[in-house]
């Protein structure tokens, strides 16, 4: 059971690559948004308290961006 939740940190981390190496925002955005559900998965596993706040923080980061990004376009 617990290969399952290392699988999703491998893709969390490599979702943040994916992000990082991506040219488009919005793209980056939403790497970043699968990348922070794998890996707040995984810190759940893990039972780490920091991480786990600190992936909420970085989830609602990369929500509030691409939210930001999504308005600047309607205007």
């Amino acid at each position: 059971m617990g290969f399952i939740f290392k699988i999703l940190g491998i893709i969390g981390v490599l979702m943040i690559c994916a992000a990082v190496l991506s040219k488009n925002r919005k793209r980056q955005n939403k790497f970043f948004l699968i990348a922070g559900f794998c890996l707040e998965i995984y810190s759940i596993y893990l039972q780490d308290w920091v991480f786990i706040v600190l992936q909420w923080i970085f989830i609602t980061s990369a929500l509030y961006d691409l939210a930001r990004l999504q308005a600047l376009e309607k205007k």
